[in-house]
């Protein structure tokens, strides 16, 4: 009895003392009372459905999530031990191929994420163009890729593979690639263009196919034929549900491969993106390896090693839910929504719409107009609004367009009218308050928070 009293009275004393921060306890804990412990600190969170800075999706039906718990233990890569979770990532890879128009064998790979697939997608250009230039006796030291205002992952794939970043910078209302200027910044050295299907910054799809038509003449006047990869980590989704007639992907024979990210658009839970190629001869060998430790000889092409298998099984799983009818609705309903947003914040006299989620990714993006005095800047207007639990993300564009500060939401699923109206009415009552009490010292974007990726 003394030894139970004992127990009973460490596990209530217990209650009293602060989560372990720096070093590892030193005695076991009670489950329920260490679930207790993280439970409340995460409610300090904020409420994922309120989150639109992010383009991760944050709905999931319940379904997903018990097929999730289901596959908590089942590693992707070990396609041995669990050879069924293999076959249903080759029906995606083989289904994504043909929603992309793929014109024979299909070949791709799941990733934990679009950033990794974009990775991959620029090492098999780089290869290809290496080896080209060898097979010629010509210099292979200086590759450059030609991109618009891209997402941080372009960045780091020049930085770390020793890739000159040719982005092409923003211009006064120019904020996205154009065939004139890509081409200006090609050259024998280029491995490849990178337009982007849903640019981080605004939203809005870049011109493949006017990049692929610009790129012919280009081969016909100079004879060098420089390949497309297409980042559609947002509009990969989109695009072939809401706007079919729209030509982006393997039908352009220039468009070589497509990363996305599943867990954006694709409405899976986070952790995997895609990566596809056009043709197998499109991927190099020296980019894949055959794996035979696990148990069996097996094909390995992502840079990630092990990883979770229930993502890309919950991604399946909406293929079958949803199927094209379902994501069709659904990415309609949210341009419905941002559309909506758009018109009603064009309302007020202070804003000035940049793109009003029409034509590209569910989203809309704004401006303070730039011919009046404001009493308030988008970053104070972003503080304000986390009152009420919103995160709506101010930033200021990239360089040579720093001076443009603008202010994004991106609409996914679960976002209804019903929030979107009070979304309105709450950032209506935010201006009133900062028109009532001018702003003394606007914010910065740091303290404002301007997380926008």
């Amino acid at each position: 009895m003394a030894s139970a009293d004992n127990k009973i009275s460490k596990l209530l004393s217990s209650v009293h003392e602060p989560l372990p921060k720096t070093d590892i306890p030193d005695e076991l804990h009670n489950p329920d009372l260490a679930f207790q412990y993280i439970r409340d600190e995460l409610m300090l969170d904020g409420n994922a459905k309120q989150n639109l800075a992010t383009f991760c999706q944050t709905h999931l039906e319940p379904q997903v999530k018990e097929l999730m718990t289901l596959a908590i233990d089942k590693n992707m890569v070990d396609r041995d031990e669990y050879p069924q979770t293999a076959v249903i990532e080759k029906r995606c890879v083989t289904m994504l191929s043909n929603l992309w128009h793929a014109p024979g064998e299909q070949i791709g790979t799941s990733t934990t994420g679009s950033s990794e697939a974009a990775m991959l997608g620029g090492l098999s250009l780089l290869f290809r163009w290496r080896k080209n230039r060898e097979a010629n006796n010509l210099p292979a030291d200086k590759p450059n890729i030609v991109t618009g205002p891209v997402q941080v992952c372009w960045h780091k794939f020049a930085r770390y593979w020793g890739v000159e970043l040719r982005e092409i910078p923003m211009e006064q209302d120019r904020l996205i690639l154009t065939p004139e200027e890509a081409v200006k910044r090609c050259d024998e050295n280029t491995i490849a263009v990178v337009p982007t299907l849903g640019v981080t910054f605004t939203g809005e799809f870049e011109p493949v196919q006017a990049l692929a038509a610009a790129l012919d003449d280009y081969q016909v006047k100079t004879g060098l034929d420089i390949p497309i990869h297409v980042d559609a980590a947002s509009g990969g989704f989109i695009a072939p549900f809401i706007y079919p007639d729209l030509v982006w992907d393997f039908r352009l024979e220039r468009v070589k491969s497509i990363n996305a990210s599943g867990h954006k658009f694709g409405l899976a839970p986070l952790g995997v993106g895609w990566i596809m190629w056009r043709t197998p001869s499109d991927l190099p060998e020296d980019l894949t390896f055959q794996v035979n430790y696990l148990g069996g000889n097996m094909l390995d092409i992502a840079l990630n090693f092990s990883r979770p298998g229930g993502q890309v099984i919950a991604q399946y799983y909406n293929f079958l839910r949803l199927g094209k009818e379902g994501y069709r609705e659904i990415h309609s309903y949210c341009r419905d929504i941002a559309v909506y947003l758009a018109e009603n914040i064009a309302k007020d006299d202070a804003f000035e719409i940049i793109y009003n989620g029409d034509g590209g990714i569910p989203a809309l993006s704004w401006k303070l107009r730039e011919d009046c005095e404001h009493s308030f800047s988008l970053f104070d207007l972003a503080d304000r609004l986390r009152t009420r639990g919103w995160l709506v993300p101010a930033y200021a564009l990239p360089k040579y367009r720093q001076d443009l500060v603008i202010q994004r939401i991106l609409v996914k699923r679960g976002f209804t009218l019903d929030l979107a109206e009070l979304l309105l009415k709450d950032l209506r009552d935010s201006i009133d308050i900062l028109r009532r009490h001018p702003v003394s010292v606007p914010l910065s974007e740091a303290e404002a928070g301007g997380f926008k990726h």
